[in-house]
């Protein structure tokens, strides 16, 4: 996940990224997969990072392209890519562009964005932007599919605090340092739908010595028929909504929001 996301501010962040254990263990890797093992054709991944879904998805026999507007997390998956087989590096082509305004002037039967790239997008054009580039690289009846998180109003609703919450406790990187991660919101913006958004990683070294690193970006949320109404507005016609990775239903409890979309032919 990185558009918009304060992902190329800090040239170390991919590689911490990667060893964040809420990314490493999240389900929705299988998920993606096997949607690409379903498709009868190339796939476009919007958002690629570095590599969590498409290296898997390429392993499994795909051709990906992935796009990431972060030159910084590209060149992480690339370096993950360079100790993968000849064959697996061959299924996959990377492209640094924005995934509101790109052309790559090739149509792909399935898109997807995991783990949620669209919440980057904070504007209605910006969302709009991307819709339309996906339409537009899409074959005829091809499918769209992204995850946002599922919205708790009452978390919503609650006040600001300063203080940061742990996510991450201390853990020990290959390299022999010690890595923490803890997260605040610094604004919330009802009347946009988005938060502003601090990660702060605490990185130490054998020798004691601590470097503080904070990322922030602002995360737009979504409620139940947005995506729906923006899908409706540049051709797409959502065919499946999934509550989770497991493709359980919807419901008031659900944690996650996924989208499936088709292509509508105009």
């Amino acid at each position: 996940m990185s558009c918009h996301g304060g992902y190329d501010d800090l040239p170390e962040l991919p590689e911490l990224y990667d060893s964040i254990p809420l990314y490493t263990s999240r389900q929705d890797v299988g998920f993606y997969v096997d949607l690409c093992r379903g498709a009868s054709g190339e796939i476009l991944e919007l958002g690629c990072g570095t590599g969590r879904v498409l290296i898997p998805a390429a392993e499994s026999g795909c051709v990906i392209t992935g796009l990431d507007q972060s030159a910084h997390m590209l060149e992480r998956c690339r370096a993950k890519l360079q100790v993968r087989p000849r064959e697996v590096q061959k299924r996959v082509t990377l492209v640094p562009a924005d995934m509101t305004n790109f052309q790559l002037r090739r149509a792909f039967t399935l898109v997807i964005v995991p783990f949620r790239p669209l919440q980057h997008l904070v504007t209605v054009d910006e969302q709009l932007g991307f819709l339309r580039c996906v339409y537009e690289h899409l074959k005829s009846e091809g499918q769209l599919v992204f995850d946002v998180f599922h919205v708790d109003p009452q978390k919503v609703a609650g006040p600001v605090s300063p203080e940061e919450i742990e996510d991450t406790p201390e853990l020990l990187l290959p390299d022999g340092r010690f890595l923490r991660r803890t997260f605040r919101l610094l604004a919330k913006r009802r009347s946009e739908q988005c938060n502003d958004v601090e990660l702060i990683y605490y990185v130490r070294h054998p020798n004691g010595e601590t470097r503080r690193m904070a990322q922030t970006f602002r995360m737009r949320y979504f409620f139940r028929f947005e995506p729906e109404h923006l899908l409706a507005r540049t051709g797409f016609q959502v065919t499946e909504l999934y509550g989770d990775f497991d493709r359980s239903a919807f419901t008031d409890g659900s944690p996650e929001m996924i989208v499936t979309a088709r292509k509508v032919t105009r």
